[in-house]
């Protein structure tokens, strides 16, 4: 099961519907995820749920003129085939008007945060 397929579909599907919010599995992964889209305006905020075995994230999905911030998502790196990049290849999504989230040794960074520390690492996924 990919995790990362699944917060990125749960919250485009969210949206197009016209939800506040969304629930998605907890995991550490998904929790620095969602810290990035928030700190880049992509949802409102985000809030852990639950105790030991079952944790779950509520997503509060960001709204402007009506229509969801998080518009569409392409997963890039997948289960069956990795996508890496160094920093001088990574480039803007959607001319800048969109951001690509990437893994690196520095933790999760946005393609222009990656650049700007010159540091590659794997494509997970491009939002706009």
């Amino acid at each position: 099961m990919d995790s990362i397929a699944n917060l990125i579909v749960k919250i485009k599907n969210a949206g197009a519907v016209g939800h506040s919010t969304v629930n998605v599995p907890y995991t550490k992964l998904s929790e620095s995820i969602l810290a990035k889209l928030q700190e880049k305006g992509y949802i409102k905020s985000y809030t852990k749920n639950g105790k030991e075995v079952v944790k779950t994230i509520e997503v509060e999905l960001a709204y402007e003129d009506d229509k969801p911030k998080f518009e569409d998502a392409q997963r890039v790196s997948k289960l069956s085939r990795r996508v890496y990049e160094k920093s001088a290849n990574i480039k803007p999504v959607r001319r800048g008007y969109g951001i690509a989230i990437i893994s690196t040794p520095n933790g999760i960074l946005s393609d222009s945060e990656a650049r700007k520390q010159k540091v590659g690492g794997e494509i997970l996924f491009k939002v706009w």
